[in-house]
């Protein structure tokens, strides 16, 4: 059984809070690889003039942490 390793990301998007974890996620696969599941812990989003401009999407994200033979 593989060992998983949880670090903490933000996303954000200007369309959405599932936009803003996508977001996170293609984001993190440039450096993290094996990615095997997420949780998103919370949704946030900065307002201006009334209006919300970007959402903010806190996950969990999950890896595999591969072992050197």
């Amino acid at each position: 059984m593989p060992t998983i390793k949880v670090i903490e990301l933000i996303g954000t998007s200007k369309e959405s809070w599932e936009d803003a974890a996508s977001n996170a996620v293609k984001d993190a696969q440039e450096t993290v690889s094996c990615i095997t599941g997420l949780e998103i812990v919370g949704q946030t989003a900065r307002v201006e003039n009334g209006l919300i401009v970007e959402y903010r999407a806190d996950l969990k994200v999950a890896f595999s942490v591969k072992k050197d033979r």
